[in-house]
This record gives structure tokens, sequence and C-alpha cells, in this order.
């Protein structure tokens, strides 16, 4: 017994006190797989240094303060709504890229006060906050404009928005975030610098009442007859209460653009089968899709045949036939739908 404790204790001892050269040379070698496999799978949406490709893809520079590398792994493997699957990574290789991804960045100054607080804040900002806040927190593709926020003017020192980070608001899709107390600070400066800083004509938005100058009998003629709006929506069906879900600048977009609007795709294969599903990715050289069952399916797009059936079309078809008369009446008449 003591002679196998011995042997173990020598083991452990002998991989421990590896020469430093070798042991450098195992984790570069780890860390150029790593980097090799996001450059295959990720760089081309999320940016070759993961700073990210906004509106559309967010960075991943700070993604550990988000998820723990399980999420991660978990996000990878089954996708989520733009993003593809990638179930078939060996373990070794997810290993790997879970390294390259959460590998800590260089210090944005938090600790030697050659940057003001607020422009450490705004590296954060980019960081975390700006895919879904816009980069200077005026509002994003799916967030809000915190220079207009009432929270952020009640705000003192962080008091209120460091609460409202570090607790998300999942019913609004927004995640917690893992920030020290100093991050917190920084982070508040930069959204009050930007609350604070001017802009010509002293606008910060569009107010509701800008756009509530229309005609409502108008805007209801037009739905149900020249806009065609009526051949796919209903004021009583899926429309029901949308100006209560939705004001001012965010209800006309989506009038304007769903951008979340789903589309569907057939693809029919060489062997004449056809697989119909949720569009989940396309591009010039790939197709892919989710079944009923949300499973993930790709073709190369020049091996088979699909048709897609996006909804957003219709919307953009009118973008040359509006009349600024037309846009004013309906989102008037869109208005009355609460």
């Amino acid at each position: 017994m003591m002679k196998r404790i011995y042997a173990c204790t020598f083991f452990v001892a002998a991989v421990v006190n590896l020469p430093a050269s070798i042991r450098v040379h195992a984790q570069d070698s780890q860390n150029q797989s790593g980097a090799a496999s996001y450059a295959k799978h990720c760089s081309i949406c999320h940016g070759d240094q993961r700073e990210g490709n906004l509106p559309g893809f967010p960075p991943l520079l700070d993604l550990s303060r988000q998820l723990t590398p399980q999420q991660i792994e978990s996000l990878v493997r089954t996708g989520k709504g733009r993003m593809p699957a990638f179930p078939k990574l060996s373990q070794q290789e997810m290993a790997s890229l879970l390294r390259f991804i959460t590998a800590s960045e260089p210090s944005t100054g938090e600790s030697n006060g050659s940057a003001s607080l607020a422009e450490v804040g705004r590296h954060l900002f980019q960081r975390n906050c700006a895919f879904c806040h816009g980069r200077d927190a005026a509002g994003g593709e799916t967030g809000p404009d915190l220079t207009r926020s009432k929270l952020v003017l009640a705000d003192v020192n962080g008091n209120q928005i460091s609460d409202v980070i570090r607790n998300g608001r999942p019913a609004k899709k927004m995640p917690a975030f893992r920030l020290s107390n100093e991050e917190m600070r920084s982070l508040a400066a930069f959204i009050h610098h930007q609350a604070g800083s001017s802009r010509p004509g002293g606008r910060r938005g569009v107010d509701v009442s800008d756009l509530q100058t229309g005609d409502v009998a108008a805007g209801k003629e037009y739905f149900n007859g020249a806009g065609g709006c009526a051949k796919c929506h209903s004021p009583t069906g899926d429309l029901a209460g949308i100006a209560s879900r939705f004001q001012g600048l965010k209800l006309e977009e989506r009038m304007l653009y769903p951008d979340d609007a789903k589309s569907h795709v057939t693809v029919i294969l060489q062997t004449g089968q056809q697989i119909t599903g949720l569009l989940a990715y396309r591009d010039e050289f790939t197709i892919g899709l989710r079944d009923s069952n949300r499973v993930y399916h790709s073709w190369p797009a020049r091996r088979i045949r699909f048709i897609v059936d996006s909804p957003v079309d219709a919307h953009v078809d009118l973008f040359s036939k509006y009349t600024d008369d037309d846009i004013h009446n309906l989102m008037a008449y869109i208005q009355t739908l609460r």
C-alpha cells in the first residue's frame, strides 16, 4: 500500500514539475486550436477579434460575465435565433474553443487612473451593452434608449443602475452581468455622461406625440384596402393589444419592418424529399432550418432547391409605395389597437 501511495505521489509531482517550456507549449497548442476553431465557425459573424458586428451580431469579449462555460457550450451546440448549432464539435475542440472565447482581455484602465471613470465605462458598455442599447446608449435593435430612462434620471452614483445590471430583467430578456463595484460605477458614469450630452436641436428621440398626427379613419381604410395589411393581419387577432405592448417609435418600427418575423423555408432534396421548418440560417453558401422538433438541419445551397416564405417581404415591398400620409394614417390606426 505504501509503495502505491509513493508511486502516485511521485507521478503527480512529476507532472506538476514538468519543464515550463513543455507546459507552455501544451497551452499554446490549445490556444491555437481554439483560435482556429473560432476562425472557422464564429469569426464570420462575431468578428476576427470577438469584437462583434453590430447591430446584427454581439461582441464576445466579456461573454464569461454573462454565461458559465456550461451555458456557452450549450449555446454553441444547440444554436439560438439566427445563430446556427454546432452539435458535432468534439469535446476536445469544444474545450479549446471555450478557452479561446473566455480568454481575458487587456485591462481597460480601471486601476491605473489614466482614464476617466466614464471612459472606462464606455469600453465596458461597448462590450456588454451596445448590442442591445446602441453604442451611444440611445437605444438599439432590441434595447431602449437609456439616455431618456426614468431609472437613469433617478439614479445616484449607480445605486439603481447596478441593481438592474446585476439582476437583469428576465421578463424583457435582459441577462444579468457579473461586474465589480468599480465596474458598476464606471458603467453608470458613462450612461449618465451620455444622458447629459447635448445633441443638435436638443432632441433625444421621437416622442409618442410626434407619431399621432395621422387620420385614424384613413389609416383603417388603407389597412383594409390599398396597403393589403388585412391579408395577413387581424386587428382582433395577431394585432390585438399591440399598441399596449409597444408605443411610439418602437411601434412604428414594427409596423414598417418587423425584424423578428419568422420566415419558413421548404428544402427540396435531390431525391425529391421536402423538409419544411423555420429559417435558421441563410447565406450564399448555406441554408439552415429548424424542423418541428427544433432540430437544426443545413445543406450547401448549390446542392438543393429551396423556397423561402418571408412575411417581412410584404412590408419591404410597401416601402416604395408608401406616401407620408399613408404612414402617418396607418400609424394613427395601429395606435388604436389596444
